[in-house]
């Protein structure tokens, strides 16, 4: 590093902060240090670097081209900056493991089993968001994201977690005496779908079927899905590891199944993991392997 050739950090503290806060205002707050004086490490620097970096926009302010890209640069470099502050500190192991995942896997597969991990690490706070939306793994928030995908999510470190059979199911009464073998049969009934999925129609897809009319379909939570199922509602299409026991114990019927069509990963950001993310992933992992012991 060429520290007389690096601008001042305060300069750079105080264009990020701008960057992050879209205002002069709100950074000189963030900074306790006034708006006036942010405008003018700003100036100082766009001076030292001989480029604009941020321009007046209404009310507020604008980042331009240059400005943008050095501000993600800078917002990389401070978050790289944070984490070995942190863990230097200890503050970082104290910090909950903040988990995403969809519902249905929530309800399904994770909240069964979470009772065994607070009794083998007590110390390990867990913070779970169950959302169909695809969080950002950005520092200091989402640690760990649980997700049904090929195992591709660039820019991310990715780890092959369970990777079941994905199967249609219905409970018997709904099904009756439809033909379960012919998979045309099953476009006239009802059909349960987790909000902001596609699955059914990539199911038919797949399985060369063109509904003559649309197909009804009923969007809701995944956490809502298999107790609809469960009542008669209607058909889903789910990993078999969610409704195995159902299958086995004859209260649904598997009309059709599925493998190969991708699974569940686990997805963190590169690099080392801080020692509470590393429990948790170690402890899924052990969690897949004993049920997949279990089914064999």
């Amino acid at each position: 590093m060429i520290w007389p050739n690096f601008p001042p950090l305060n300069s750079l503290r105080a264009f990020a902060t701008v960057a992050e806060t879209g205002s002069y205002s709100k950074a000189g707050a963030a900074l306790n240090v006034s708006h006036a004086a942010i405008s003018q490490q700003v100036k100082a620097l766009e001076a030292r670097l001989g480029v604009s970096l941020v321009i007046r926009q209404g009310r507020g302010v604008a980042l331009t081209s240059e400005g943008t890209a050095l501000a993600r640069d800078l917002a990389a470099g401070f978050a790289a900056i944070h984490r070995g502050v942190e863990s230097l500190t200890g503050a970082d192991a104290k910090r909950p493991v903040q988990v995403t995942m969809t519902p249905a896997f929530a309800v399904s597969w994770l909240m069964p089993r979470i009772t065994d991990f607070q009794q083998r690490h007590p110390g390990v706070t867990l913070m779970l968001n169950p959302t169909g939306e695809v969080m950002d793994l950005a520092p200091g928030g989402i640690d760990v994201a649980i997700r049904f995908c090929d195992g591709t999510w660039p820019g991310m470190e990715v780890r092959p977690f369970l990777l079941p059979d994905l199967v249609v199911v219905g409970t018997p009464s709904l099904i009756g005496t439809k033909d379960v073998t012919d998979p045309a049969s099953l476009v006239e009934l009802p059909w349960l779908q987790e909000l902001g999925t596609n699955e059914v129609a990539e199911w038919m897809k797949r399985r060369g079927i063109t509904p003559k009319k649309p197909l009804a379909i009923i969007h809701m939570p995944g956490s809502m899905i298999m107790e609809a199922v469960r009542r008669g509602d209607g058909l889903t299409y789910t990993p078999r590891i969610f409704v195995d026991e159902e299958i086995r114990a004859g209260k649904l019927l598997e009309v059709s199944s599925e493998n190969d069509v991708g699974g569940f990963y686990i997805a963190t950001r590169p690099g080392v993991l801080r020692q509470p993310v590393r429990t948790f992933v170690t402890w899924l992992k052990r969690q897949a392997g004993a049920e997949m012991t279990a089914r064999t």
